[in-house]
């Protein structure tokens, strides 16, 4: 059936549900880290007097936990596809 197919008997289509549940997760892996790190590294520059070094390096740290948790959750949902057939 197209994926697209508005015509059920409800009226209603549920296969965007998994796709935006998807989408959630990996923005929350690119939103999280990248906010924390810019509060806590300009908290700390502040702090300690260092004013870009530590918030530049947290920010940094914080692409690479963005980069291996949306590695991380992509592995999760091809190994579940490949397993089911579905993104379910």
């Amino acid at each position: 059936m197209d994926s697209l197919d508005f015509d059920k008997k409800d009226g209603s289509n549920k296969d965007w549900k998994p796709a935006l549940f998807l989408f959630v997760k990996i923005s929350g892996w690119i939103a999280f880290p990248v906010i924390l790190s810019l509060l806590l590294g300009k908290f700390l520059d502040k702090k300690f007097g260092t004013d870009p070094i530590i918030f530049l390096s947290l920010t940094g740290e914080s692409f690479v936990v963005s980069v291996f948790g949306i590695i991380k959750e992509t592995r999760k949902v091809i190994e579940q596809i490949e397993k089911n057939g579905t993104r379910d």
